[in-house]
């Protein structure tokens, strides 16, 4: 059965939501909780103590994983606050960000609402205008206290759209917490999510809508065969351009015909040497194959080699604690040969988009119409070509950056809301990003070129996000009642309870005021009765005149 997710929640949940889209990681995080309520006068009594065994450990992290993440022109937009000027310290967020197969898993013994201590969700998709992120639809979430034996899952078939077309989406979510042990339960969040299919961006909305006829160039330069209709939004025929996407990613930037899913996890795990708990949350991301301009001929294919995990382990300890990534390795094929390979060595492959020119029809004879990408030019009658120097012979329209993201992690001793150690770190399996050129703003009207940015369109696959933040000298796993490790237990109850704002302990105070009003009642009755006569009071009476007749 599925658990409908209290509108309390809605905001760390929607935060977590924004952990995949946040890179790199944070050093020195708030942890979106609810705040503990505080007296609104001074006078006034503070929260009575809690009843019955306490968690003794203290353990904070999160983990999150993202299938795909769309951006539309990033850093373009101010970050807005509720602090006058504050917000020009912060970074620009992304006119749009839309998120797919988000799986999230956070754990926090220090949240004032019990069913905030764990929190594990995966939503089929998120969205994000201008650094506003709604809680999205069809998510399945669960959390802890009370305590869930059993995950819950559930599916969604998305909508198909211009931007993105996702297939069957499933998603699982398992929260736990104990109420005597708090974390120390065989996995505290655990969250899923997978997707048959995914295609992303068949039209690039943030580029001009402009035919190739409408730009400042000659049409005579360019080669003969080649369409001057196509627009920029499509780049020049290359996409599908308008409509929706195709269900098998034909004719879009960005697509996955198989299997994509992803995972994030919180837990404890043993410490060598110590009977305490260390904090470890771990992304990890199963993909295949990749396409880009598929449908057309010059289509590329990325080949996953390796598999991306990064798992993060606090001790409450920098010299024990650690980060463990396992870096991807891609493979860039076209027509069954391989072009290029991305891995930790080289990070980052730039495969620019061009006009073809006459001096490419002279050496190739007729083209296609459709642009030269990346040195490769499709013919009519010698098929795919590879242009040995563009110069002179391609105009550039843009770059198809593509990239895998290095490790970038940050740590922090903390005090806040303990002392211990906090670690976190981010990845990414692939970007691809869409760069205009210079010579691109040449061809655009002066009143576009000027509001061109740097960056049209990004699109990441598999973005990983870990954090663990645990206690120095490690997660105690036991209870106010119960031999923790390493130390020994308090004996007997507790015996100060709480206190009332006058300084008083509740329970003397009620029996002190029983015993007063029964001794009152007591005195009452002893006393002997006396009744008190009324006193006599003599009234003279006066004497009767009558008053006067009016006269007439």
């Amino acid at each position: 059965m599925r658990r409908r997710l209290p509108r309390s929640v809605a905001l760390p949940a929607a935060a977590a939501l924004l952990l995949f889209s946040a890179a790199p990681a944070n050093a020195d995080p708030t942890y979106p909780t609810t705040p503990i309520p505080q007296p609104a006068n001074p006078g006034q009594a503070p929260i009575s103590a809690p009843i019955g065994p306490q968690p003794l450990g203290q353990a904070v992290g999160d983990a999150g994983t993202a299938l795909g993440i769309i951006r539309l022109l990033p850093n373009a937009v101010p970050t807005s606050t509720i602090l006058p000027g504050f917000g020009d310290t912060l970074p620009k967020q992304s006119a749009l960000e839309a998120g797919m197969g988000l799986s999230s898993a956070s754990a926090n013994s220090d949240a004032y609402l019990s069913y905030e201590k764990a929190i594990a969700q995966a939503s089929p998709f998120g969205l994000s205008v201008g650094g506003n992120a709604p809680q999205t639809p069809g998510s399945v979430v669960q959390t802890a206290l009370p305590d869930n034996p059993q995950p819950i899952s559930g599916g969604l078939n998305a909508p198909s759209n211009p931007l993105l077309n996702v297939g069957l989406l499933n998603g699982s979510a398992h929260a736990r917490w104990s109420p005597t042990l708090g974390p120390c339960v065989d996995t505290i969040a655990d969250a899923s999510t997978s997707v048959a299919s995914l295609s992303l961006l068949n039209v690039i909305p943030s580029m001009p809508n402009l035919g190739l006829d409408k730009l400042a160039l000659d049409p005579s330069t360019l080669a003969k065969g080649f369409d001057l209709t196509k627009g920029l939004q499509s780049l020049g025929g290359l996409l599908q351009g308008g409509g929706q996407t195709a269900a098998d990613g034909t004719g879009s930037l960005l697509s996955l015909p198989n299997t994509l899913s992803s995972r994030s996890q919180v837990k404890l795990v043993d410490v060598a040497g110590s009977k305490n708990k260390a904090v470890q949350s771990t992304s990890t991301l199963q993909a295949a194959d990749i396409e880009i301009l598929k449908g057309t001929p010059l289509a590329l294919s990325i080949k996953v080699a390796s598999q991306p995990t990064l798992k993060v382990t606090s001790t409450g300890d920098a010299k024990t604690s650690k980060v463990e990534y396992t870096a991807p390795v891609l493979t860039i094929e076209a027509a069954g040969k391989t072009l290029y390979t991305l891995d930790a060595a080289h990070p980052t492959k730039d495969i620019p988009i061009g006009l073809p020119l006459t001096g490419l029809s002279d050496q190739f004879g007729q083209l296609n119409d459709i642009p030269v990408v990346g040195g490769l030019v499709s013919t009519l009658t010698k098929g795919i070509q590879q242009v040995s120097n563009t110069t002179g012979t391609v105009l550039d329209l843009g770059v198809l950056r593509l990239s895998i993201a290095g490790l970038d992690q940050k740590s922090a001793q903390m005090t806040t809301p303990f002392k211990g150690f906090q670690l976190g770190a981010s990845a990414r399996l692939f970007d691809l990003q869409l760069l205009p050129t210079t010579k691109l703003k040449s061809l655009l009207p002066a009143d576009q070129a000027k509001n061109l940015p740097s960056s049209l369109a990004q699109l990441s696959l598999g973005e990983q996000v870990a954090r663990a933040y645990a206690p120095t000298g490690g997660v105690i796993c036991g209870s106010t009642l119960t031999p923790p490790a390493g130390g020994q237990a308090p004996k007997g109850p507790v015996k100060n309870l709480a206190y009332t704002g006058g300084a008083y302990d509740t329970v003397p105070l009620f029996w002190s005021g029983t015993a007063m009003l029964l001794l009152g009642v007591v005195m009452v009755a002893a006393m002997p009765g006396t009744r008190r006569r009324p006193l006599a009071v003599a009234v003279e009476p006066k004497p009767f005149k009558p008053s006067p007749r009016p006269r007439k």
